[in-house]
C-alpha cells in the first residue's frame, strides 16, 4: 500500500515540476500524477536502456520528471497549433 502511495506522490511531483519545466504551468492534480506516473516508467525505462541507476526517491523523482518532460515533448508533436 505504501508504494502505491509514494508513487501517487512522486508522480504529481513529477508531473508538477514537468508541467513547470515544459508549458510554464502545471494541468491539474489528475493529469499531473498520470503524466507523473508515465513519465516515471518511461523514464525508468529510458535510464535503464542508458545504464543510469535511479534508485531511491529522488533517483526516481529524477527520472519521473526527465521521463514525463520527454512525455509531454512527445505529445506536444502530435497537437495542432
Amino acid at each position: 500500500m505504501l508504494s502505491i502511495i509514494l508513487t501517487i506522490i512522486i508522480g504529481a511531483v513529477a508531473g508538477w515540476l514537468a508541467g513547470l519545466i515544459f508549458k510554464g504551468k502545471g494541468f491539474g492534480l489528475l493529469i499531473n500524477i498520470l503524466v507523473g506516473i508515465v513519465g516515471g516508467w518511461l523514464g525508468g525505462w529510458l535510464f535503464g536502456k542508458l545504464g543510469i541507476s535511479s534508485m531511491g526517491i529522488i533517483g526516481s523523482l529524477v527520472a519521473a520528471v526527465v521521463g514525463a518532460v520527454l512525455l509531454l515533448w512527445i505529445i506536444s508533436l502530435f497537437k495542432k497549433k
